[in-house]
């Protein structure tokens, strides 16, 4: 279907066959993996992990990937590490390490630098976390997960709880559930509300949204709820943060509330925002969302490399 040499770099640049394709292949991935196979599909080639800002699940889960699929992986976990710390430009950090590899994995403080660094490598690149801009990949692990989870994703509501100003994850996510046909429910305080210009967006493509900070409502009508944590790192103020930690939390308490059989999503890590007595709720499917990032990263890898 054309995937390979595609960057990987927003939550709106995929058809829902392209994203059925996705899903399948991480599906074939994952029964290959528990069936113990030893996967060669990309033996021979080279990938770069380039992680400018600190990561453990998307680094790691990547890297995972990259092994499990039989390539090599040549990384960067710090850029104080990197010429970066030197005053080299990432752009031309992106035209050298393009010369080593097939392809290009990195994470970005600053929004819209992977698309930036797409514009000057001849290898795909996959955005893995650009500021407070795109996670696609996360998006895509999270609509792997729905799937799994539910048995199908389509027609469903789901809210989004929690700092919709800076995550990225339902930033991407958003679109993605607009495609699919979901209802979203955007449920934060005021200071951290999702950005006009992405509801906006979504409005215009038709979503049906409802915003609220009722979040018990959200909850009694949702199939899903996706949660995030307050993120500390992009407030200028640490007094703003003060005000808005702490906002939103899960609890076994508030599930009484939610709709019978809610499913509960996280990108993790969580701080205080959903409780750990809510962890053995059967609905809880933070940490298998998690350990579905690989799967789902072997096929972003196989796809692009057109070796899947």
């Amino acid at each position: 279907m054309g995937f390979k040499g595609t960057d990987i770099l927003n939550g709106y640049q995929f058809t829902n066959q392209q994203l059925n394709e996705i899903m399948n292949t991480a599906a074939r991935y994952e029964k290959r993996v528990k069936e113990g196979e030893v996967i060669r599909d990309m033996e021979g080639m080279v990938v770069a992990s380039l992680f400018f800002e600190p990561s453990t699940r998307t680094r790691l889960s990547f890297e995972a990937a990259i092994n499990r699929t039989g390539a090599k992986c040549i990384s960067m976990a710090d850029a104080n590490s990197s010429s970066t710390a030197k005053g080299e430009t990432l752009l031309d950090t992106i035209k050298t390490v393009d010369g080593y590899v097939d392809v290009i994995v990195m994470r970005h403080p600053q929004k819209g630098s992977a698309a930036q660094a797409a514009t000057v490598a001849v290898h795909p690149i996959i955005n893995g976390g650009d500021g407070a801009g795109q996670h696609p990949t996360q998006a895509l692990l999270d609509i792997y997960t729905m799937r799994k989870e539910k048995g199908h994703i389509g027609g469903q509501t789901v809210t989004f709880l929690g700092d919709l100003k800076h995550g990225r994850t339902v930033h991407s996510l958003g679109y993605f559930m607009q495609q699919l046909g979901n209802k979203l429910i955007f449920a934060s305080p005021e200071a951290l509300r999702m950005p006009e210009e992405i509801t906006g967006e979504l409005r215009a493509k038709g979503a049906d949204i409802t915003e609220t900070d009722d979040v018990r409502e959200a909850l009694a009508k949702s199939d899903f709820v996706y949660v995030t944590r307050v993120q500390r790192e992009r407030f200028e103020n640490p007094a703003d943060y003060e005000k808005c930690k702490g906002s939103y939390i899960v609890n076994k308490e508030l599930l009484k509330a939610a709709k019978p059989g809610i499913t509960i999503l996280h990108p993790l890590p969580r701080v205080d925002e959903i409780a750990t007595d809510v962890d053995d709720y059967e609905g809880a499917a933070y940490f298998r969302q998690a350990h579905n990032g690989m799967y789902l990263r072997m096929a972003l890898l196989g796809l692009v490399t057109g070796r899947a």
